[in-house]
């Protein structure tokens, strides 16, 4: 029997019915529309978001689908298949901490899209929630809650949601993470999950949100991305990511500058700042550079010549960053043992998932090596995922 675990995806028309069997045995009846939004693996670029930086995210064919009622009383009632939990009650006493746990992801929006002024009071909502990208795996299934549901409630408000109309939908979502969940995070998340490409990664400046379209096609390298899964609990709200960018925060005033990449030299700013702060300020810039080099080599169509450049990241968010896990290091080194031509960490870190990049051919050799190195160690047991360039959000 294979030791590897693969997780096949499954399209977004099939994971709506789960969706539309919990709306109708909660609410009753049939649900507004439905709505879904894909989660995402970032390529290249992790913890330079919130740095003013580049990131280079695609989407994955696992998704969050929602199916949405209005209701006109200013109520919530949002109904989850993952967690067989409920939460209901008025929008009006959403606030940060509150509601607790998943359902603030879906609060949160609609907090965020009414202190904007896209959502007047009064409006409220049933919502039933089901989901294939795996939770904990830091492939982003919070932001592709958080997108599905926003787009939505602007379907349904009569709000534009072409790509200009998204950009507010991006920017409630990223708030309802940061104050209603109190996640810390970045915007790449919720950009690729409203804008991302069939075929392509999203290239994300974060300092001014210019994005660019890069093409990925794996096929023509003969290649494959495999997503590994280490079971090992992702979790963004315990306060390390939060204390990792409030170094890099107070390191911007201590320089002087805005964002890093107001940074004119890289060995300069780092002389000038005392440990850990030198370290992650050195990880930021090196990735920054690493996401342009991974960029460039895509524009020319050599896919396989990126491993050099994953595996400089993750050297550099283990020893400078220090957000591996020994899980992540452990799928990384079997991956590379096995013949992928790159792998790293990805996400936020502290457990979630690595990526590996890797001739078709050795495929199932990589997921077997992986998985047998988390066995004789003891650790979970991986799942491993297909990554294949997928679209954005959008109605189904």
């Amino acid at each position: 029997m294979s030791a590897a675990q693969w997780v096949a995806p499954v399209h977004a028309a099939a994971v709506a019915g789960p969706a539309e069997a919990l709306f109708r045995s909660t609410f009753g009846g049939a649900a507004d529309g439905v709505w879904t939004a894909p989660g995402r693996v970032n390529l290249i670029g992790e913890h330079v978001d919130y740095a003013g930086g580049l990131v280079l995210p695609f989407a994955l064919p696992y998704v969050t689908v929602v199916a949405v009622r209005v209701r006109g009383d200013g109520i919530l009632h949002a109904v989850s298949t993952h967690t067989g939990e409920s939460w209901h009650g008025p929008l009006d006493d959403v606030a940060p901490g509150h509601p607790a746990g998943w359902a603030a992801y879906v609060a949160g929006v609609v907090w965020a899209l009414r202190r904007s002024g896209h959502l007047t009071a009064g409006t409220g909502f049933d919502v039933a929630v089901h989901s294939t990208v795996p939770v904990g795996s830091g492939l982003s299934s919070s932001a592709a809650l958080e997108c599905a549901f926003a787009l939505a409630v602007a379907d349904l408000a009569g709000l534009p949601t072409d790509d200009a109309g998204r950009r507010p939908l991006i920017t409630a979502s990223i708030l309802a993470e940061n104050e209603i969940a109190g996640a810390s995070t970045g915007g790449m998340d919720q950009s690729v999950a409203m804008l991302a490409r069939p075929g392509h990664a999203l290239l994300l400046d974060c300092r001014d949100g210019a994005t660019r379209h890069v093409p990925l096609d794996f096929d023509s390298a003969d290649a494959r991305l495999v997503v590994i899964d280490t079971n090992a609990p992702h979790r963004l709200v315990d306060g390390r990511y939060g204390t990792r960018r409030a170094t890099i925060e107070k390191a911007c005033a201590d320089l002087g500058v805005a964002t890093l990449r107001d940074v004119a030299d890289t060995d300069t700013a780092v002389a000038a700042l005392s440990s850990p702060a030198a370290q992650r300020v050195r990880h930021v810039l090196g990735e920054i550079r690493r996401v342009r080099e991974v960029a460039d080599l895509l524009d020319r169509g050599r896919i396989s010549d990126i491993g050099d450049a994953l595996n400089r990241s993750h050297a550099s968010l283990r020893d400078d960053y220090e957000v591996s896990s020994v899980e992540l290091d452990s799928a990384v080194d079997a991956a590379l043992e096995a013949g992928a031509w790159g792998a790293r960490m990805t996400g936020g870190g502290f457990g979630g998932s690595a990526i590996a990049l890797v001739p078709a051919d050795r495929v199932n050799a990589v997921a077997e090596n992986v998985a047998r190195r988390a066995g004789s160690a003891s650790l979970p047991v991986p799942q491993f995922l297909h990554a294949e360039p997928s679209g954005s959000a959008h109605r189904l």
